[in-house]
C-alpha cells in the first residue's frame, strides 16, 4: 500500500496521521477490541500533528458514519439479492448481520474520512 502513501486514500485505509502518514492515530491498531474503539493518540510523535482539533471534534463523523453504514448496507443488499439469489427478507437479515459484523470498522473508516476533510499531507513534516 506503500504506492498510495501521499493521499487522502492512504491515510483513510490506513488509520495513519493525515498530515505525515508516518504514524497511526490510534493506540489499539485492531478496531475489534470494542473497548478501545476510540482510543487515539492525542499527538503525532512524528510530526506534531494535534488529532482532536477541538472539543467533540470527531461528533462530525457521526455524519460519514450514516454515509458510510449506507454504503456497506447496499452492498449487502445487491450481494444477497442479485448475486446470491436471496428474497427481501434474506436480504434484510444480510444488511443487519453486515452492519452487526463491520461497526468497528465503519466506525474507524468515518473517523479517518472526518479528520482528512480537515488535515492535509504535507512530504516534509516532521523532518527538521
Amino acid at each position: 500500500m506503500e504506492f498510495l502513501k501521499g493521499t487522502k486514500f492512504y491515510s483513510i485505509l490506513t488509520g495513519s496521521c493525515p498530515v505525515c502518514h508516518e504514524e497511526s492515530m490510534y493506540l489499539e491498531s485492531n478496531p475489534y477490541k470494542l473497548g478501545r474503539i476510540f482510543d487515539m493518540h492525542e499527538h503525532c510523535s512524528n510530526c506534531g500533528t494535534k488529532y482532536k482539533i477541538e472539543p467533540s471534534f470527531f461528533f462530525g463523523a457521526m455524519y460519514v458514519s450514516y454515509a458510510v453504514g449506507i454504503a456497506f448496507a447496499v452492498a449487502a443488499f445487491v450481494i444477497a439479492y442479485y448475486f446470491l439469489g436471496g428474497g427481501l427478507m434474506t436480504s434484510f437479515w444480510a444488511i443487519i448481520g453486515t452492519l452487526v459484523v463491520f461497526m468497528p470498522i465503519i466506525v474507524r473508516l468515518s473517523r479517518n474520512i472526518w479528520i482528512n476533510f480537515f488535515l492535509h499531507y504535507k512530504p516534509n513534516a516532521g523532518k527538521s
